[in-house]
């Protein structure tokens, strides 16, 4: 089967499923100007999955605005630099349950059932390759080079959004679909930012490692992205690469596999608060390792080195690099990447500007001691259960309504789910129905009024049948 041939089976499969069909929204225009049903900020996995399945809903009136040029949406292309998925090959996404649009179904249409059995994970430029055929194979209406700036309220359910450049949209539904730095920022260490700009990046930057050829270079960080970077690093030239890392062992379990077989990901909205609170304070503690093969590709290297119980305790610019000091001494590099993390906080997205303040957090949600609280945590936006933001107060909420987090913000709410591709399979139909219900509970006195007014006969006049009947 070619790639062209498998495309007529998702056609024909589409077709089967009765998808599409006359929109049933309500939406009229806005001081002449027009007013989509929903927009979705982000073009990467979770946009393209939100939009598929808003056009399943007979949502229609839709548009994906992504700030980055066709081809280059979400991290795969950018800065992420695994070789390959951590995720194991077999787990579904952004399908929906449709055989034909799954990645294996796309691998095996250009290598085959032979190749899908000796595919081990799935190459990262592949991924990439897959999202671009899905959207184009599924005529997805995404616009990019539109950055989102600021996401005004400027009526009950209606929203502006504000672009770079000066364009601005109109919306009913705005779903932030905005990835893992979505709903905060990379974090940087203090003692890093006092440095010039040309010593160091976060693993989320652009970095020139062609410039870094021969050059001695630190890492900090013990997670899965620190070694990613490290061995990208090296098989580009770099001279050396030295991780840092503050725990006295490298975590060696990954809870995600665990989470993946257990029932854990599609069942845990239906934890009450505390329990989800108890499980995501665990989750934070524990880091994601390095998969056998990335660390193992990193240690190849005779440049690469590992330092355990080595957290930085002061990093200081010199004539001929940088200085860091650890426990264990202090070491001099010539660029530093920092594999640190991120916070999720509504106030600290530039685009959320004018409602982050009316936001519910945990904070707000959830009663405890001190001790058993984590302000990480407690920052995160409490979400409904169609991800919709929540407000504090009831104008909180009126000003809110239509406003909705598919990203990393909803970790505490719905464990893995937006921005986590063992997850998207169960958090995508809760997206598209919680927008697809709410925009039918706002227009519904229109559409119970259209139906009441429904008088269209099954009979054509003169032709009753039982008028025949004897």
């Amino acid at each position: 089967m070619t790639l062209a041939q498998h495309e007529e089976r998702v056609r024909h499969d589409l077709e089967c499923l009765g998808l599409g069909g006359p929109a049933w929204t309500r939406t009229v225009p806005h001081d002449d100007e027009h007013v989509y049903d929903v927009i979705v900020v982000g073009g990467g996995q979770s946009g393209l999955g939100a939009a598929f399945g808003l056009l399943r809903e007979r949502v229609g009136n839709i548009l994906v605005l992504d700030e980055n040029p066709e081809g280059y949406e979400g991290p795969w292309a950018t800065y992420a630099r695994m070789v390959t998925l951590r995720t194991p090959k077999h787990l579904t996404s952004i399908d929906y349950g449709i055989p034909s649009l799954t990645f294996r179904a796309y691998w095996e249409a250009l290598h085959g059932p032979a190749g899908w059995a000796a595919l081990d994970k799935i190459p990262r430029g592949d991924w990439m390759e897959y999202l671009r055929w899905y959207r184009r194979v599924l005529n997805l209406p995404v616009r990019n080079g539109s950055k989102v700036e600021l996401v005004e309220p400027v009526a009950p359910g209606l929203f502006r959004l504000h672009l770079a450049g000066g364009d601005s949209l109109l919306s009913r539904k705005v779903v932030l679909a905005t990835g893992i730095q979505g709903g905060g920022r990379w974090q940087t260490p203090k003692m890093v930012e006092s440095l010039p700009r040309t010593r160091y990046a976060h693993t989320s930057e652009a970095i020139d490692f062609a410039a870094l050829a021969g050059r001695r270079i630190a890492v900090l960080g013990g997670g899965a992205s620190a070694f990613d970077n490290a061995q990208h690093a090296l098989s580009l030239g770099a001279g050396s690469v030295d991780v840092f890392v503050r725990r006295k062992e490298l975590a060696a379990v990954n809870p995600i596999r665990f989470m993946e077989q257990s029932g854990l990901i599609p069942r845990f909205p239906a934890l009450g608060d505390e329990m989800k609170y108890r499980f995501m304070r665990s989750f934070f503690d524990r880091n994601q390792p390095p998969t056998n093969d990335t660390f193992s590709r990193a240690a190849s290297y005779p440049g690469f080195r590992l330092h355990l119980g080595a957290p930085w305790l002061g990093v200081t610019e010199t004539a001929d690099g940088v200085r860091v000091t650890t426990p264990q001494g202090e070491e001099t590099f010539d660029f530093l990447i920092l594999s640190t993390g991120l916070v999720t906080d509504p106030a600290l997205r530039p685009e959320l500007a004018l409602v982050a303040d009316r936001i519910l957090r945990w904070a707000d949600r959830l009663a405890g001691e001190a001790e058993e609280r984590s302000p990480v945590l407690d920052a995160h936006p409490y979400l409904g259960a169609g991800f919709e933001l929540l407000g504090r107060t009831a104008e909180d909420e009126r000003v809110l309504h239509g406003l909705f987090a598919f990203n990393y913000s909803g970790l505490i709410n719905f464990g893995l789910s937006a921005s986590a591709i063992s997850g998207l399979k169960h958090a995508l139909p809760r997206l598209a129905a919680g927008v697809a219900d709410q925009l039918f509970l706002d227009d519904q006195d229109r559409i119970v009024a259209d139906y009441l007014a429904y008088d269209e006969p099954e009979f054509v006049a003169g032709q009753e049948p039982w008028k025949h009947v004897a």
